[in-house]
């Protein structure tokens, strides 16, 4: 090999190696900047190896969700509780106690064996509240049981304030609602939050009643929890201990103000359940402004078990049902307000109408009767006659006029600032109806049976009880109200949702009209189809009604009283439905009335704030 070559070689390998030198040298300074120099961060919630070691053995139970409560008429929680429980957090059993005494003293304050206890222990791998068995919630801790467990100093073992949404003492309401996972609800109202991942389809958020209703801003702004820190062998970190982690915000979770009265909801439920109302609803209106202040549904609502046999998540209240003989308030005041008939007019019902298959309730009928007489005896006979003397336009004008057959339940006049869009508080409202579909040609038997409340007639015992407040306002429609204001946290107030009315497109019925039919609604009860409640510590006057309609194949009723009370000077318009009963029982619906109205009058009379 010739020298030149030689020396070519020889420089190529030079080169070699001091490229390979360069790469080794730049390899140890990379080593060297990342051992030495503080790293970037890599997400907005890491800021070093050093936090992310920590954040690996972090234990972490929520407290509280931050979520908003709501509070009744006079500032009582009707969700929401805070109270001490037992939270654990897992560790190795060594690592708990050096004296395995103070695992027995704990488990004689729990009112358990010992041996139960260390079972659980053991088994834990995400922090957890200790429960009763069958308790299903965190086990509110008794003084006896704190001042035991606070001489104890068990590590993992901490008594910690508990906010719990649904108090196992409190009687889950249809009209506040549930939380809930519920995908197809999440797809429908939070379908931009979805694409933008803020969101998962497994979240839970409001599923029905004002839980749904509000939910964007009951939502607030995240949990409070409580972290729990260990070493790689699952024992304590000393130092550290406990860190309570919330959210930096006055404002949130806010507070919804309703119009219901708690004391008097506990009151109510307690007694239709002890008179055995098993399907239907009670509802009381404040008679000065429509405001709710009591709506009671069954069957119960368990928030636990949603779908379970004999429950029912569907709000009885808002829902429609067939009227029967109540709806003869509406047909007389289209009788009225259509001047096809009179109080001066004078009927006969012998029992049978002679047509359609209908006849009188009353064997042999009523006889010679007028039309307050008429009302107050519930005769289906003199109520077709008048049903056919109207047109389908003027049922369908009138029971607009009166807030029947749309919704009644309060709503934003366009967008609800709070919310970027409108709000309605009754989401689940049905509006009802007078006709299933536009009457064509006219139809005699049609509109006699819709004149007794039959054939196609459906309205919610909301509408119901709203209808007794718009006669006592001599036609003025006012829409019901279930939140009254919506208050940040620190007590500022966020929104005020007014009274306000919802007129009819075909204005008003004749204050008159109101009148008269409010003179029959006393008759009723005087000489009429609700004598039987004369007795009680109010004065009341309102209407009875029985609707037939059928359950599968079965043929059920349909129970209704609607009415008002103190007759002479009116606080409270009620509705009571009582559903799916059995053809032959006495109406409970016109029973439960008197007592509802009984308690209403041991109530104080408070005011009102508007």
């Amino acid at each position: 090999m010739s020298r030149e070559r030689r020396r070519s070689r020889q420089q190529r390998i030079f080169i070699l190696l001091l490229m390979l030198s360069a790469m080794v040298l730049l390899f140890v300074l990379r080593i060297g900047w990342l051992q030495l120099m503080p790293s970037a961060p890599v997400t907005a919630r890491s800021s070093d190896w050093k936090e992310e070691s920590v954040a690996q053995r972090e234990r972490t139970l929520v407290l509280d969700t931050g979520r908003g409560d709501f509070y009744d008429r006079s500032g009582r929680p009707l969700t929401g509780e805070t109270y001490e429980a037992l939270a654990v957090f897992p560790l190795q059993m060594k690592s708990r106690t050096d004296n395995p005494k103070e695992i027995g003293e704990l488990a004689k304050a729990l009112g358990m064996q010992s041996s139960t206890l260390t079972q659980w222990l053991e088994k834990l791998t995400e922090p957890a509240f200790w429960q009763r068995e069958g308790e299903g919630l965190p086990h509110r801790l008794s003084a006896k049981q704190l001042a035991a467990i606070d001489a104890l100093h068990i590590n993992g073992v901490r008594v910690l304030p508990y906010h719990n949404r649904y108090p196992s003492a409190f009687s889950v309401m249809h009209a506040v609602g549930y939380i809930s996972q519920h995908p197809e609800l999440l797809r429908v109202d939070y379908s931009k939050r979805l694409k933008e991942h803020t969101m998962s389809l497994s979240d839970r958020t409001g599923g029905a009643g004002l839980e749904r209703s509000l939910d964007p801003l009951l939502q607030g702004t995240g949990p409070t929890a409580v972290s729990y820190f260990t070493d790689g062998t699952d024992k304590p970190m000393h130092g550290l201990n406990l860190r309570l982690v919330s959210p930096n915000n006055p404002y949130y979770p806010i507070k919804v103000m309703t119009t219901m009265d708690l004391s008097l909801q506990n009151q109510l439920e307690n007694y239709v359940d002890h008179i055995g109302l098993k399907e239907g609803a009670v509802v009381v209106l404040d008679t000065a402004n429509g405001d709710i202040i009591t709506m009671i549904s069954r069957p119960q609502l368990a928030i636990s078990s949603i779908d379970a046999t004999g429950l029912d998540a569907a709000n009885h209240a808002i829902r429609a049902a067939t009227p029967g003989s109540i709806f003869k308030i509406v047909t007389e005041a289209a009788v009225l307000e259509s001047r096809v008939s009179g109080e001066g007019e004078q009927f006969y019902c012998n029992g049978n109408y002679g047509r359609y298959g209908l006849h009188c309730w009353k064997d042999g009928g009523h006889g010679h009767v007028t039309l307050q007489d008429a009302f107050a005896g519930s005769c289906n006979v003199v109520f077709a006659e008048l049903a056919e003397r109207l047109s389908a336009r003027q049922f369908l004008v009138t029971a607009d006029q009166l807030g029947i057959a749309r919704q009644i339940g309060w709503s934003s006049k366009g967008p609800f600032a709070p919310l970027g869009r409108p709000l309605r508080q009754f989401q689940e409202e049905e509006a009802g109806n007078v006709f299933a579909h536009p009457p064509g040609a006219r139809d005699g038997g049609q509109l006699a049976q819709t004149g007794i409340g039959q054939r196609d007639v459906k309205l919610s015992p909301l509408q119901a009880a709203n209808l007794i407040v718009t006669l006592l306002h001599e036609g003025r429609v006012q829409e019901t109200r279930l939140v009254s204001e919506i208050r940040y946290g620190n007590g500022q107030l966020l929104a005020k949702l007014p009274n306000q009315s919802s007129p009819s497109q075909y204005g008003r019925i004749h204050a008159r009209t109101a009148r008269t039919l409010l003179r029959s609604m006393e008759a009723v009860v005087n000489y009429g189809t609700g004598k039987g409640i004369r007795n009680g510590i109010w004065a009341v006057a309102g209407k009875s009604g029985t609707a037939q309609i059928r359950r599968g194949d079965r043929e059920r009723l349909n129970q209704w009283f609607v009415g008002y009370g103190p007759a002479e000077r009116p606080r409270y318009a009620v509705a009571v439905l009582a559903e799916n009963r059995t053809p032959g029982t006495s109406n409970q619906a016109t029973v439960i009335f008197r007592g509802v109205m009984d308690i209403l009058a041991k109530q104080p009379q408070q005011k009102q704030k508007r």
